[in-house]
């Protein structure tokens, strides 16, 4: 598994837009020399205006700024929103822009689905959070409900070496030697930058990525190892939830020594798959003694989890296919008392006062269709991530959005931003 534990860590939970934006907003507006940003979506409203205006008045006293947008997740920005940006100096690059084919986007899989920022090789933010208006609490009944952390410490120079060393091979062909050195090893190729941060926390914490390459199943894998350990309870709060059976057994064997094993999933979906997908495993689950609560105020989109009463993880990957055999995703794993209870008050708060408990009689059926059902499903669970990554893998590239401008069959030109798109 990639990754290695770091001591003298802080971090600081963030919940929602309203937790997020303002501190992120800020530290850009503090940056000195550097600010690296990579998400999966910018849309091009009030938020991403916002995170334009931060960009490009950090771009005027002299920061250099690398931001990289997801060509799938980010397909709606117009011209001029970007050549703002790029005229200012702002490097602003897009992974894996594709061409439509009958109008169609071909760019499915395999995308970059990371939250990351980095302000001058200091200070760090990994999570869910994407720079939409969809995550404020006024955008109504379809606001979602998610999560970030801001990181001080020693970890946040490996989340800077990360960040860089994906710019380093997003703009390498696949074959050249720096490319080939890069896919072995993203993490440490690129050279450090200043100072790494001194210690200013009690937190040890691992950054965990997942790609296509040599880390395939590293944050499932710290998943497992994590349930596999719990004595007094396990807590999941995930958007996106049907795992793989490795993960959904240890989930049983969890509850059946004992452990209080509690799951937060959508009750009300921004995609009706979603919880027609998770319901399928409900009587599997509850069968063994795990509790399901389903968050019903608004989209839950978080992806965070904690065991016991040290370890917890905030980032940016789903417990589904997508996140777990095909996308690009990063996560934090962090050992501190403090913030696991902080976290685990707030979770307690959720169930309580948002969401409602699925019982056995909830979901009780009877006859051959539920054995056949059952049947498909635990194969398929057992299969998927093998079936998923037999699709082709590719190494990752950057495309510079100004040069992708003229060109009107690439998604980044498509159209102006449609307001009422959701993710």
């Amino acid at each position: 598994m990639n990754g290695r534990w770091v001591a003298g860590n802080r971090f600081t939970l963030l919940e929602n837009g309203e937790g997020f934006f303002p501190r992120v907003f800020e530290c850009i507006a503090a940056a000195e020399h550097e600010v690296l940003l990579e998400t999966f979506i910018l849309f091009e409203d009030k938020v991403g205006q916002a995170l334009q205006e931060a960009l490009l008045t950090a771009a005027g006293r002299g920061v250099q700024i690398d931001i990289t947008i997801d060509g799938y997740g980010s397909p709606d920005l117009s011209p001029a929103f970007i050549l703002a940006l790029t005229q200012a100096g702002v490097r602003v690059h897009v992974f894996d822009p594709s061409p439509r084919l009958w109008g169609y986007r071909t760019n499915l899989f395999r995308r970059m689905h990371r939250k990351i920022v980095v302000i001058d090789g200091q200070r760090a933010f990994v999570g869910g959070i994407n720079y939409s208006a969809d995550h404020l609490a006024d955008f109504g009944a379809e606001a979602k409900q998610d999560y970030a952390v801001e990181m001080e410490g020693p970890l946040v120079a490996e989340v800077h070496q990360f960040v860089r060393a994906q710019l380093l091979l997003g703009q390498h062909p696949p074959g050249s030697r720096l490319a080939r050195v890069l896919k072995r090893r993203p993490a440490t190729a690129a050279a450090p930058v200043g100072t790494p941060p001194p210690a200013t926390g009690p937190s040890d914490a691992i950054f965990v990525t997942r790609d296509n390459v040599e880390h395939r199943n590293d944050i499932e894998r710290h998943y497992r190892i994590a349930i596999r350990g719990a004595r007094r309870r396990v807590i999941i709060a995930n958007a996106y939830f049907f795992p793989g059976y490795r993960l959904l057994r240890q989930l049983r064997k969890a509850a059946r020594r004992g452990v209080d094993v509690r799951l937060i999933l959508q009750g009300e979906p921004d995609m009706p798959i979603v919880k027609i997908a998770a319901g399928l495993l409900y009587h599997h689950l509850l069968a063994a003694g795990v509790k399901i609560y389903e968050y019903h105020d608004r989209p839950l989109h978080g992806k965070v989890a904690l065991t016991d009463d040290e370890w917890s993880t905030v980032g940016s990957s789903n417990l589904d296919p997508l996140s777990l055999s095909l996308n690009l995703e990063a996560n934090v794993i962090i050992k501190d008392h403090a913030f696991n209870q902080h976290l685990g008050e707030h979770l307690e708060q959720l169930m309580q006062d948002s969401c409602t408990q699925i019982h056995a009689r909830d979901v009780a059926e009877a006859g051959p269709w539920v054995s056949l059902r059952s049947f498909f499903v635990f194969h398929l669970l057992r299969h998927y991530p093998a079936w998923f990554g037999w699709l082709p893998a590719h190494v990752p590239r950057l495309t510079l959005a100004e040069k992708l401008l003229g060109q009107t069959d690439v998604d980044v030109k498509i159209s102006h931003v449609n307001e009422g798109r959701v993710s």
